[in-house]
């Protein structure tokens, strides 16, 4: 790995000559929250030594040109929800901020589209789209408190992504402080384009490891006409990710189809202290569908219900479309309320191997003694799974968890998944991307690194470790 020079009083004042002094801070009472992100586990924690608070493109290119004059690491970072350590300063260094880069620029209703900085959070995104007749279609379940900058960073996913794709599929074009402190955009406002490499393609999904975006052109699209929730209640895992390719085979595309097992639904239930539907018995499968006519939204909704019912389903309900996505997204939050450390596994597999994986989770649940929830995005394959440590002693728990990510991931990859859906790598999962990715892959993507980052100083440390 590349060995950085710490930053000296002497560089912070260069800093905040170019910037502000308000805008580089070292202070650690205030910068100490920008060393995790939503992993609660201190191995994983590492202090920044400044953080530095752009406000326009033009900062973040000087700020980029310092840490390769002086080869200092710099981290990008959102919101801080991410899952896979991807914004944690692992060599100090300066942890970039995009949060006051927080602008809505442009939102053009004749052209659908709209223009905005990284730091703008995704429900705000959404509110202001709606309010002018709009949809960004981008979804994640951290959506009110995530930023866009961060969905991009991770190629998001979310629970719209059956029918209209992660956020990658919900982009334009990018502008990119590249490695270098060059300032590019990346896309176009294009419906084809095969002038050159897709780059803009290549930056999403790259964990600010190949550049940092500071400004993002989404597509945008009509508010659908008319939608609907539908709650199917099975009996079992087995029956409820089952009927998953029955929706699609019977030529309904979905807008949503998520999976809660029952003692996922409980612990949410106990979380809200408000009682869902068949809480005691039932797995639940979320669909949500659209249409253009309330005529087509009935005979979806017929249909839907009659093949829920021929799989099993103890009930099909039209559901309280606000009351049911607040359960599902709260998902995580009821979780941390049962156990301080949680092991989340962001797995995802072919939609025709969920039901496969479901089960080897059961068997690989019980083999190891571990306490498990799941829920999942079962319509495109992603499975949230959290293992839960509550009172199991250190090191037992790190036992047990090591033997279990063998498994799992040894039976991912088996039934042709990948370690992460949407979360990312970060510096979590390094160690599993070095293990389980095909070693050709992986030095191409490390070429890649080298290739536009040869100084190595943007994200040092994720995905994967440079020599």
């Amino acid at each position: 790995m590349q060995k950085y020079n710490q930053i000296t009083t002497d560089m912070i004042h260069e800093l905040q000559s170019s910037l502000s002094v308000k805008q580089v801070v070292t202070d650690p009472d205030i910068i100490e929250p920008y060393s995790h992100d939503e992993v609660p586990d201190s191995h994983y924690a590492h202090m920044p030594d400044a953080v530095v608070f752009p406000e326009t493109t033009e900062q973040v290119a000087a700020v980029v040109k310092f840490a390769n004059q002086y080869l200092i690491p710099i981290i990008p970072r959102g919101a801080g929800t991410g899952l896979a350590c991807g914004a944690v300063p692992s060599f100090g260094g300066i942890v970039l901020s995009l949060e006051r880069m927080n602008r809505i620029l442009e939102i053009n209703s004749q052209s659908l589209y709209a223009v905005v900085e990284p730091g703008v959070r995704t429900d705000d995104v959404q509110k202001a789209v709606k309010a002018k007749g709009l949809f960004y279609a981008g979804d994640p379940c951290s959506g009110d408190s995530c930023f866009i900058g961060g969905n991009v960073a991770t190629n998001a996913g979310g629970n719209k992504a059956v029918k209209y794709g992660t956020t990658r599929h919900q982009v334009y074009s990018l502008e990119v402080v590249m490695p270098s402190g060059d300032i590019t955009t990346l896309g176009g406002r294009l419906e084809k384009n095969t002038t050159g490499y897709n780059l803009e393609q290549l930056i999403i999904g790259s964990e600010g490891t190949l550049g940092i975006v500071t400004k993002i052109t989404l597509k945008l699209k009509p508010l659908p006409k008319n939608m609907i929730d539908l709650l199917a209640v099975f009996p079992d895992v087995e029956s409820a990710i089952a009927i998953v390719s029955k929706v699609i085979k019977a030529g309904i595309t979905p807008t949503c189809v998520e999976f809660m097992d029952t003692i996922t639904i409980q612990s949410v239930e106990k979380f809200l202290n408000e009682k869902l539907p068949n809480s005691d018995v039932g797995n639940y499968i979320i669909i949500q569908v659209e249409a253009d006519t309330e005529e087509a939204l009935d005979d979806k909704s017929i249909l839907l219900d009659e093949l829920c019912t021929e799989n099993g389903a103890l009930s099909v309900l039209v559901a309280d479309s606000q009351k049911i996505w607040r359960a599902r997204k709260s998902f995580a939050e009821a979780l941390r309320a049962e156990s301080l450390t949680v092991a989340k596994e962001d797995i995802v597999v072919p939609v025709d191997q969920i039901a496969s994986m479901m089960h080897e989770i059961v068997r690989m649940r019980e083999t190891y003694g571990l306490i498990t929830r799941t829920a999942s995005h079962a319509g495109d394959g992603n499975i949230h799974l959290n293992i839960l440590k509550c009172d199991t002693p250190d090191a037992e728990w790190d036992e047990k968890i090591q033997k279990f990510q063998q498994d799992l991931y040894s039976t991912v990859y088996r039934l042709g998944g990948k370690l992460s859906g949407e979360h990312g790598i970060g510096y979590k999962r390094k160690e599993l991307m070095a293990e389980f990715t095909d070693p050709v892959e992986l030095a191409a993507m490390k070429a890649i690194k080298k290739a536009l980052d040869p100084n190595l100083i943007l994200n040092p440390g994720k995905i994967f470790d440079v020599d």
